[in-house]
């Protein structure tokens, strides 16, 4: 099925943070129809974590410096829910990159 040339339109007005949010649904939908994920994956004792960098806004309407970032964020399934946790600038030893 061709996209639609208006929503492709669409998607190209879109700025840069609305972007990453699009991108982050997006590869929500390919995890649950696929199960596999396109970030940095790591599998440990406790499971599959991605690791993942993004651009933040603070929410400051007066902050001319937004998106802030790159941080690390790590994501990870949990009894069925998606959970996340702030990582930092820079991952700790062992993780990927």
């Amino acid at each position: 099925m061709p996209v639609d040339r208006d929503l492709m339109r669409r998607v190209r007005d879109l700025d840069e943070f609305d972007l990453r949010r699009l991108l982050i649904f997006v590869r929500g939908l390919i995890v649950s129809r696929v199960g596999s994920d396109p970030g940095h994956v790591v599998e440990g004792p406790e499971g599959k974590v991605t690791y993942r960098q993004e651009r933040v806004r603070c929410g400051r309407s007066n902050c001319t410096r937004c998106p802030h970032g790159p941080y690390w964020y790590a994501y990870w399934r949990e009894r069925g829910r998606l959970r996340s946790r702030y990582i930092g600038k820079e991952l700790p030893d062992g993780g990927p990159g």
